[in-house]
Order: C-alpha cells, then structure tokens, then sequence
C-alpha cells in the first residue's frame, strides 16, 4: 500500500497529469490503492510521467461544493492561487441555495438540492475536465458520492463522517476516480501512515498500556474527527481496547498537558500510561 501525503492544492496540482484517464473513462496507467487502515481503500490513478507544473495547469476547471464554509472556502482561494479555473456554479445546502458568493474576485452561485444532478451534468458537458472537491456536510457524504459516481466525475471527498464503507463500496463500483482522506494535511497524513505502518509490523505492541486520543477543532465541526477514527483503528491493531466514544474533545486538556510539558521533566509517572494527543487545526490564539 502507498499513503499519499494529498492536500488540496497537490491534489488540485497532480490532477493535470490524470486528466486524460478522468475525462475517458478507465485508464491504461497504473491504478494504486491507497489506504489508512486495510480495509478502507481508495483509488487513485498515477502516471509514470513527472507531476506536472502549475503554470502547465492553467484553466483546469474545478467545482467546489460548500463554498460557503471555511474549508471550501480555503480551496477554492487555493486553487486561484494556484493558477486553476473555479467554475462559476457550486452545490450546497438548502439555506444556500440561490446565494452568490465572492471569493478572490470570482462569483460563484449556490444550486440546492433539488436540480442537483441536471446542473452537474450540465457543467460536466460544459467542463468535461472538471474535478469536484466535496467539503459539504457529514449527512450529505453519500449522497454525494453517489451523484458523483453516476455522472461520471472525479472527486475528492474532503468531508467527513457518513457511512465510510458505504463510501468506498460506491467508488470501487464505478468507473470514477476519487481521493478519499480523513486528512487533507500532508503532515497528519504522513504520520498515519507511520502509524499503520507501525500497526502492520508490531501488531500487539501496546497491549496492556492505555492509549488515549484528544482532539480539538473549530465549534462548526459537527462529527469527531476522521483523523481520529484512523488513529483508532491503528490503536487497536498494536492491542489496546479503544472507541471513539473514548476520543476527549475540548482545549481545557491541551492546555494542561502543554503546561505539564513546560514545567515538569516527567509529566507523566505513570510508565504504563502512553498519552497520544491528536490536536487538530489548533492555532495558538485558540488556547
């Protein structure tokens, strides 16, 4: 298995040298599955040739839908910073529904739920390179996916939550590419991948030491996160009895343990205790 350390603009990036394969169906190159836990796989096409420049990227027509949040809101400044074309349409939310937004001087209007899949297959016409980035919300994962996959475009599946198996059973069935990833940030994805790696090759190693996953997000994040749920899998591969009902959520923690870190040489006595914290999108200004 390869872990690919994607975010959203080297996904945005790598797209260029897969946009032949993407826009003609299955493609001659070599398909590489990329997983966090053995049975959450993913497809990617990946050519033998070099990753391809940004500024041989110009034009690539990409569609982010939950433009309206933070995240959606950050890909598409991203990829306009890269040199790529936001297409002028976007799905999201009822509420959203008929609303224009403005985000690096491009002008984007909201669709609703209810005409869905004839906009999408109109921009596809339109657009036939086009790649859609998902940043919506957990309830509206599979459906999602599943208009995705029907009409026949790529995808990146930035949003959480949902049935992931459901998920991934719905791209393996379809002819459609997708990078799937609890984790869009290459540092956290690179260290999930340490940690698979470590689950592979010392499987039981923790057996007997308790192992405890914090994280803290922004208010708006509605699920525990996907970055976690993965940490979790690895936790109970190296033997340590762990669900995510078990994952401690807030900043009064982090705090506490970074003041245990600044002023005590062994903040914790206890040997058989192993404290793995996951602090997510934390800035300083948060504590």
């Amino acid at each position: 298995m390869i872990k690919l350390p994607l975010n959203a603009a080297l996904a945005a990036q790598q797209h260029k040298s897969m946009l032949i394969p993407w826009s003609c169906g299955r493609s001659s190159s070599s398909n590489v599955r990329v997983n966090v836990s053995k049975r959450r796989n993913f497809l990617v096409a990946m050519e033998s040739s070099p990753v391809q420049s940004t500024s041989q990227n110009l034009g690539l027509p990409i569609m982010v839908n939950g433009c309206t949040g933070k995240m959606g809101r950050a890909v598409l400044e991203a990829a306009i910073s890269a040199g790529l074309h936001p297409i002028p349409v976007a799905l999201g939310g009822p509420l959203d529904s008929g609303k224009i937004v403005d985000i690096g001087g491009k002008e984007i209007e909201i669709h609703g739920t209810s005409q869905r899949e004839d906009i999408l297959s109109s921009v596809l016409t339109e657009y036939p390179n086009l790649i859609v980035v998902d940043y919506t919300v957990p309830a509206a994962v599979n459906e999602n996916a599943a208009l995705y996959c029907k009409v026949g475009v790529p995808f990146v599946m930035g949003t959480t939550g949902g049935d992931r198996e459901q998920l991934y059973k719905t791209v393996e069935n379809s002819n459609v590419y997708a990078v799937i990833s609890p984790q869009m940030g290459k540092q956290v994805v690179a260290f999930l991948a340490a940690m698979e790696i470590m689950a592979e090759q010392f499987p039981g190693a923790f057996f007997g030491y308790h192992l405890q996953v914090m994280e803290s997000h922004q208010a708006s994040k509605l699920d525990v996160s996907g970055t976690a749920k993965a940490v979790i899998s690895c936790f109970q591969k190296l033997g340590v009895s762990f669900e995510i009902d078990q994952v401690r959520l807030g900043c009064s923690f982090i705090v506490d343990t970074l003041l245990k870190y600044l002023f005590f040489p062994t903040p914790f006595k206890d040997e058989n205790i192993v404290i793995l914290e996951i602090i997510a999108q934390l800035g300083i200004n948060q504590l």
